[in-house]
């Protein structure tokens, strides 16, 4: 019913988009589900469609595959945040959470930050691929990461966003799934500010409390083509 507000027992592609929006997911990702979801490509969902999409949110946010082979496997209810509800980050909420990366590792990560040669303070895309290749791990998962870790999508990586690309790395590694979007607790602390609807990065950091993650997605088009693995 929060979708269908007509009660026709269908949900038009607008209505839909800005309802699977507050999952939190990449555009690219909900562009998967949508496409999958709406089989015959009329750009409206019917409640069976519908549900499909939600089941396929489900899956993504639980690090599973958007594919309809996913459908069967058991995963918890996708969660949508309102944008009144504390779980969404914005305000004091996500500066209160603590940063998952442990100091000790954040060392870790930082040696092989310097190790890399960063040109002020920034690792291009070519400097870090190798290290993400080195993990083994599959180009698709390696894709996520980088993308999970370029938070500014400036395709270059800082000191805090290379330590979320090793932990995102490390998990991977100890066969726990790549999440779809960044979990509060991954966005470093130097991150969570507000950033421009335009998505432009401010240049001097800002010193003001108002600690927020960014909503604002760039086109799926730029990210494409700012992905150094997927190419």
């Amino acid at each position: 019913p929060q979708v269908d507000s007509a009660n026709a027992g269908r949900v038009l592609a607008s209505d839909a988009a800005v309802f699977l929006k507050k999952s939190g997911l990449t555009d690219l990702v909900l562009g998967k589900i949508w496409d999958l979801a709406d089989t015959d490509g009329k750009g409206i969902l019917n409640k069976q469609e519908f549900f499909v999409a939600l089941r396929l949110v489900a899956c993504a946010q639980n690090g599973l595959d958007v594919s309809l082979s996913s459908l069967n496997l058991p995963v918890p209810p996708p969660r949508f945040t309102d944008t009144n509800s504390p779980l969404l980050l914005s305000g004091t909420a996500s500066s209160d959470v603590p940063w998952a990366v442990k100091l000790e590792d954040k060392a870790k990560y930082d040696a092989i930050f310097d190790s890399l040669n960063p040109v002020n303070g920034l690792l291009s895309g070519d400097k870090v691929k190798p290290v993400l290749l080195n993990s083994k791990l599959p180009v698709d998962i390696l894709g996520r990461v980088w993308e999970l870790s370029d938070i500014d999508r400036d395709g270059m990586l800082d000191r805090d966003e290379f330590a979320v690309a090793m932990f995102l790395v490390y998990c991977a590694l100890e066969k726990e799934p790549v999440p779809m979007s960044l979990p509060a607790a991954l966005v470093p602390p130097s991150k969570r500010k507000p950033i421009s609807v335009s998505g432009a990065m401010p240049l001097i950091p800002s010193s003001t409390s108002t600690k927020e993650s960014h909503q604002s997605l760039p086109p799926v088009g730029i990210l494409a083509a700012k992905t150094p693995l997927t190419q």
